[in-house]
């Protein structure tokens, strides 16, 4: 009896083996192959000029490589051709010991392929105040916009759209805040369209939504980490459970602010380390504005 169960045993051991090996492939393509999901924001606000402009959106990098010296991930973007660039927040992880060299080469890389503007996450401020103007400096003299409660214009055919950006909470006390930048964008009576970027998406309803913006971009929630079906995440980045307002479009939930829009990338990176993706591959994200 006994010589008659080892052959079973030894298959069923190889089998337990070979599923764990599956399971480690699967759960690193899962969190190295990145995937670039194209989408489409439509607005008949939008002046006709910037009908078809395109958007890559990154978020939360925490200082990732896709490649060699991230050379998968320019290529994905490249690929793309985006007419803009949105970094919006935690390029750099708050454990990297060197975010600044690695901010400057990601701002190198990217305002090559095109217009490229940068808003500050926590994980930035993490490193302190000092090193925040630093990783700011280097992106700047990489040739890449840092919107720190600032908004510059876009101009097209004679036309103009704003571009506003607000630092993340975690900055200077002192520093001015989202409904002054707003103000400033409604200082002449106008009614413009402008595009917020602003790191945290769990601060759009309540606070972001308010500002009048036609489309925030946010990240932040890594996606809710673990994706599983029928749920928008298992987890956040603050380890609430279930949470919403992790990937993709959402209308604000808000009582009289029912028209606002964001749009939140599941981003590139993990932090910490072991908090690894599941269902929740690495976003590249494409959003084409259209008119209608």
């Amino acid at each position: 009896m006994a010589n008659r169960r080892r052959p079973r045993s030894r298959l069923h051991a190889v089998m337990r083996w070979g599923l764990l090996a599956l399971l480690i492939l699967f759960v690193y393509w899962d969190n190295t192959a990145l995937r670039t999901d194209s989408l489409t924001y439509t607005s008949t606000a939008l002046p006709a000029e910037f009908d078809g402009l395109r958007i890559v959106q990154l978020s939360d990098l925490h200082n990732r490589e896709f490649g060699e010296d991230n050379a998968r991930l320019y290529q994905a973007v490249e690929q793309a051709a985006p007419d803009l660039i949105f970094l919006t927040g935690d390029l750099v992880d708050e454990y990297a010991e060197a975010p600044v060299p690695y901010a400057r080469a990601v701002g190198e890389a990217l305002s090559a392929i095109a217009p490229t503007y940068f808003v500050t996450g926590n994980h930035e401020w993490a490193h302190g105040n000092a090193v925040v103007e630093e990783i700011k400096t280097a992106l700047r003299e990489a040739g890449v916009t840092v919107l720190s409660n600032q908004c510059v214009p876009l101009e097209r055919g004679g036309e103009t759209i704003f571009i506003a950006g607000v630092d993340d909470p975690n900055g200077y006390a002192d520093q001015r805040s989202p409904a002054d930048l707003a103000a400033e964008i409604y200082q002449n009576g106008a009614d413009p369209f402008w595009l917020l970027l602003a790191h945290r998406n769990n601060l759009f309803n309540g606070r972001y939504c308010r500002l009048g913006a036609d489309l925030t971009f946010s990240g932040h929630a890594h996606g809710g980490i673990w994706r599983l079906p029928f749920t928008d995440g298992l987890v956040d980045t603050n380890l609430h459970l279930l949470p919403s307002f992790t990937s993709g479009f959402y209308h604000c939930t808000d009582e009289d602010c029912e028209g606002a829009e964001v749009f939140v990338s599941r981003g590139l990176g993990n932090s910490p380390k072991w908090a690894f993706r599941l269902f929740n591959r690495p976003q590249v994200a494409v959003i084409t504005l259209k008119k209608g």
